[in-house]
Formats: C-alpha cells, sequence, structure tokens
C-alpha cells in the first residue's frame, strides 16, 4: 500500500486541462526510481520495447500529453433537449439528475418563469430562462430549434409536473424530432399518476383525458362517449366547475366509485374518496380550492340495464323491508347497488 502511494506521489503526469470526472481521459504516467517487483519489471520492459517499436527511428516519451476534453455540445451536430419534470408542489420532489441537468443547460425555457426562479434559486441554479408559454410556443420554438442546432443544450419545464401533460411543450418537442434533435426525458412528479397510485382503483389499465370541457354541453357529451367504457378514467378540473362535474357525472355515467385528489403533495392535501353522491354530499356546499385531479372507476362489467318499473319495485321492497329510510337513502342504496344514477332513481321516486 505504502510503495503504491510512493509510487503516484512520484508519477509526473503531463496535461493542459483538467476535465469534468465524468469524462474519462486516458493519460500515461512515467514512473521514479522505486524498486519493482520482477512481475513489474517484466511489465514495464514489454511496454518500453512496444514503445520503441511503434515509433521506429524517434524518441517517444512514456509520458505523453492528456487528451484534450471536448468542447460542450461538441458531441454530436446539436445539442440536446432535456424535457425535465419539476415537483407539483412540494420542491423537494426534483430527482438529483434534474437537478444536475439543470444547471449544466446554456438556457431553460419555463412555462412561467417567475415560478420557475422559486425552484432554481432552491437549488442555487443559476442557468439563463427564457419563457415558453401556450401563446408563444410557436414562435418561441424556432429560437430554441436554432440554439440546439448550434450545438447548446436547451431543457424544458412547464408550473409543474411533466411538460406537455396538459401543459405546453408538445410543439416544442414535435419540431425538435422532425429535425433530428435528441430529445432525452428527465422523469419526475406527474399529478395524475400521483393520484392514481393512492386511488383505490384499478391501476392496471387507464385512460387519460386532460382537463374536462368548460363548457356543460361539450362536458356532458364526453362523458356521456365514455358510459360503457371499462378502464378507470382520469381528469383533470377546475376547482369552481368541480361540483357541476360531479353531478354530471352521477347523472350521465351512473353512481361510480370516485376519488377527488387535491393539493397533492402541498400543504393542504387532500384525498375524497367514495361513490359519487357520498362525495358530493360531502363537498357539500365547500368553496372547493386547488388544484384537482378527479378520478372515476370504469363501467362495472356485469352492469345491467335497469327499467324504470324494476327500480320502482326495489324501491318499494326496501321501503317495505327497512322502515324510516328517506327517499334520498332509498335513492343512495339503490343506486349503490344497481349502478344506475341515484338521480334517476330520485327523480323516479318523486315522480313515479
Amino acid at each position: 500500500m505504502l510503495f503504491c502511494c510512493q509510487l503516484l506521489h512520484n508519477a509526473v503526469i503531463n496535461h493542459r486541462t483538467i476535465c469534468p470526472v465524468n469524462q474519462f481521459v486516458d493519460v500515461r504516467i512515467s514512473y521514479g526510481g522505486h524498486r519493482l517487483s520482477s512481475f513489474m519489471k517484466k511489465n514495464l520492459h514489454h511496454r518500453r520495447a512496444r514503445n520503441r517499436t511503434e515509433s521506429i527511428g524517434e524518441q517517444r516519451p512514456l509520458a505523453t500529453a492528456a487528451v484534450e476534453c471536448p468542447a460542450k455540445g461538441s458531441r454530436g451536430s446539436a445539442g440536446t433537449l432535456f424535457i425535465v419534470a419539476t415537483p407539483i408542489g412540494n420542491l423537494e420532489d426534483i430527482s438529483i439528475r434534474a437537478i444536475r441537468v439543470l444547471k449544466e443547460v446554456r438556457l431553460i425555457a419555463a412555462e412561467d418563469t417567475r415560478r420557475t426562479r422559486i425552484l432554481l434559486d432552491k437549488y442555487q441554479i443559476s442557468t439563463p430562462m427564457t419563457s415558453l408559454y401556450d401563446q408563444n410556443e410557436s414562435q418561441k420554438t424556432s429560437l430554441l430549434l436554432a440554439k440546439l442546432q448550434a450545438e447548446e443544450d436547451v431543457a424544458y419545464v412547464s408550473d409543474a409536473g411533466t411538460p406537455g401533460i396538459s401543459d405546453p411543450g408538445y410543439i416544442l418537442v414535435r419540431e425538435a424530432i422532425s429535425r433530428g434533435i435528441r430529445v432525452t426525458p428527465i422523469p419526475g412528479a406527474s399529478a395524475l399518476i400521483a393520484a392514481l397510485s393512492v386511488s383505490g382503483l384499478p391501476m392496471d389499465s387507464f385512460i387519460f383525458y386532460g382537463f374536462l370541457p368548460a363548457k356543460t354541453g361539450k362536458r356532458r357529451q364526453l362523458l356521456t362517449s365514455l358510459r360503457d367504457e371499462r378502464k378507470t378514467l382520469i381528469f383533470y378540473e377546475s376547482p369552481h366547475r368541480l361540483l357541476s362535474s360531479l353531478h354530471d357525472i352521477e347523472e350521465l355515467l351512473g353512481e361510480r366509485e370516485v376519488v377527488v385528489s387535491r393539493e397533492i403533495t402541498k400543504v393542504y392535501e387532500e384525498f375524497l374518496r367514495g361513490s359519487v353522491g357520498a362525495v358530493v354530499a360531502e363537498l357539500g356546499d365547500r368553496v372547493v380550492k386547488g388544484e384537482v385531479t378527479l378520478i372515476v372507476s370504469g363501467h362495472p362489467a356485469e352492469a345491467t340495464e335497469f327499467s324504470d318499473s324494476e327500480l320502482l319495485n326495489r324501491c318499494e321492497k326496501l321501503r317495505q323491508g327497512e322502515e324510516g329510510l328517506s327517499l334520498r337513502d332509498i335513492a343512495d342504496r339503490i343506486a349503490r347497488e344497481t349502478g344506475v344514477s341515484r338521480k334517476r332513481i330520485y327523480r323516479l321516486l318523486l315522480f313515479p
């Protein structure tokens, strides 16, 4: 051990450039006058003989200059576009790799530079920024592509989560790919996956639809088209439209199991689980705040269509078997048993 340390200390390394530790540079060293073992002498003898063979008539020192480190961006004909996922609430939900990439790229394009600045300041990232949002994505894409084609690496981040998922980024990625530019994902947080993972609903097969339409007619049209879909359904929804959407789901899809995920990873994180009617009742007249991910169970495979007369017969049997039930209680019970909308059953009880 002592011999190795002395040998390393006395090695003479000729170099001109100090390279980053993650770049491999092959250098040769000349040895100081130390006593070598017979094996090491033999090995050194063969190396010197090989050097003499390679340079006939020319004296070459054993030590040679280190290889120059490649300049940043010189690994190909263009830079790399990094699509970087950022936290959806808690600033600690970011990967070590994401932090490194954001520090190393030449430019960060952000959906909102003010919000991204908070994240960059926390991790002492001083990389220059430019904005890229829905309204200017087409215009800014051409400028970013020019930088990428000039062999500069660029990162793109949205306000929160993974870019392009109900956020800007699609046009930039599509145009970069069409020009043969390397596009690399830096995975991380995503509200829809986080909400699904704790929903308690089937996760083996699901469909994400982004934000539900703001206009009532289009929203109801979409929900009607999903009536027979058996996969778990995931939506983003505005807090002030949540109750309206839940009422539409109850009326058009029946008494499905739902999960309302609000403010995921933030201080006031909340998950409401249960039948759509129960969740509506729990919300009551509350003023809902924060970002909402809404998950709805798929159409049950064994679901059966019930006529109005069949539903009324079930209601009557329940009323006779259990005294003291209100119309709302009966509607809730039959809706859970049949999968039929609680609103439809309640209307039948009011107007048979």
